[in-house]
This record gives structure tokens, sequence and C-alpha cells, in this order.
């Protein structure tokens, strides 16, 4: 027989060190330079007034004036892509089959726990508009804060682009991570990374001109194309990174689950033991 059994728990027991909780996610919102004019997001607002009519098609014969303040619902109507807001790109944003010929990872297929594992933050913000950070940088950031990369730890960059949201010039901001850079983390264990640019390669402004100087295509979307060698994620469009300490906390960034996708929207947020 299946019989229940019943634990009694004291949860007085557990104690929780205080914690608090940032915010690392952008809004989806209009008017803002979040992305090239051709992929912002567009957000149509119905208001409550404007809902009556829906109101009424459910509910024969009722009027607005049974309803509190003669109010249906809101609604907000949204054009948007996978790549608008804070995000996480699967592997399948970079190619649709990896270096060995297997099918590419859509966001639906991410491990869940990748996005809830301990993270450090890498400070960057002195690096140029354009420059593509090395795996020698990286490591030499390691080294300042004390650390050695762990397995599946989250690693978010600080660049100079997290000033620069809101303004004209953010997509145009910041470092990027190159191919060397992101194998060396890969490599090394982390399969999420986030960055506050729009990308994590170098803003295109800059690539394209180094370019049309070099003639070299493998320049172009390099730290992204790493990923068909080895599956990794990364956050784009984070915000508040430099309010987060270089490391001792968590990040929480699990997508929204698109079936097929090559990214979902996420609201990231770091969590830090305040004990």
């Amino acid at each position: 027989k299946n019989i229940p059994v019943l634990f009694l728990v004291d949860a007085s027991k557990f104690v929780m060190s205080p914690t608090s909780i940032r915010d690392l996610s952008i809004f989806l919102e209009n008017d803002i330079k979040s992305d090239p004019d051709r992929w912002l997001p567009k957000i149509t607002y119905i208001n409550h007034k404007e809902t009556l009519g829906d109101l009424v098609d459910f509910f024969p014969g009722v009027r607005p004036e049974d309803m509190i303040n003669g109010e249906a619902w809101a609604l907000e109507r949204i054009t948007l892509t996978t790549h608008n807001g804070t995000h996480l790109d699967a592997p399948y944003h970079y190619g649709s089959k990896m270096k060995d010929g297997s099918p590419a990872m859509t966001i639906d297929d991410v491990p869940l726990e990748w996005c809830f594992k301990p993270a450090v933050k890498l400070d960057f913000r002195g690096k140029a508009d354009g420059y593509v950070v090395t795996a020698k940088d990286i490591k030499d950031e390691l080294d300042r804060i004390e650390h050695v990369l762990a397995p599946l730890e989250i690693v978010l960059m600080n660049t100079r682009a997290g000033s620069c949201y809101g303004t004209d010039q953010y997509v145009n901001s910041g470092c990027g991570f190159g191919r060397e850079a992101t194998l060396f983390l890969v490599k090394n264990g982390v399969r999420v990374t986030g960055t506050d640019a729009w990308s994590w390669d170098a803003p295109f402004f800059h690539t394209e001109q180094k370019y049309r100087e070099t003639k070299e295509p493998s320049i172009i979307w390099e730290g992204h194309k790493a990923g068909l060698d080895i599956p990794y994620c990364h956050l784009e469009k984070l915000h508040n990174l430099e309010s987060l300490p270089d490391k001792g906390f968590l990040v929480s960034c699990f997508p929204t689950k698109i079936k097929g996708g090559s990214a979902g929207w996420t609201r990231a947020v770091a969590i830090i033991d305040e004990g």
C-alpha cells in the first residue's frame, strides 16, 4: 500500500542570512535607443476604458457604471524580437549547427542549472569603445579580484556601455569579447556570461571599420561564433553592474521558454548575502 508520510519540519532551524536582490535588467520601453532602429521594440498601451467593449463581449448586458471606476482591464500589445530587452542568447543564435555538425542548442534546451549560479563581475569600463578584450585581459582582471574560475560560474562584464544606456550612443558603446577571450572562459567551464553592452562582441560600428581596412571576415561576431565550438550562453543589455561587488553573489537569469528560440527574455537579478 501507498502510505502517506508526514514530515514535520521546525522552521526555526532554518535561518537565512540577510540578502539584497539587485535588478540587473533594463526596461522594455518605447523611445529608447536600446537597439538599432530596425529592431526597436514597440509597445502599444491599451487602457481600462478602451477595453470596455471587450468586457461587454464576455458579459453581455454589463454597463460601464457596473464596474469599479467604470473601467475594464489594461493590456499592452508588444512587438519584440527575442533580443530586445535583457535576454539570454542560446547557441542557436550563433549558427544552426555546432562545429561538429550537431544541431545548436535552442533557448528551450538550455540547462536550467546554468542560469542560477555563483557569479563574478569583471571591470572593463576603462577599455575604449570597440576594443576587443583578450584572454590576457580576463586573466589580469581575475588576478586583480583574486579569483579562480569554477565550472558553471557566471561571469559578468561591466563595460562603458552601461553608463551610455538611454542615450543615442548606447549601441555603439563599450568594448566586446573576442574569440580568444570567450574560449578561455568556456574552456574553464563557464557556460553563461553577460555584458551591459548591446552585444557580447564589439559594437558593429567599430568592427565594420576594422573589416573595411582588413577585409578579414573572421573578426565579424567572433565572440558569438566561439559558441559553435563549445556551447555557451550570454546575457546582453544587463544594467546596474557597477553596483555589484567583484564576487560573492548569485545570479538568476532563467530565460522565457520559447520553442526553438534563439534567445529568451529574462529578469536577471543578483542575490547578495549581506550577512
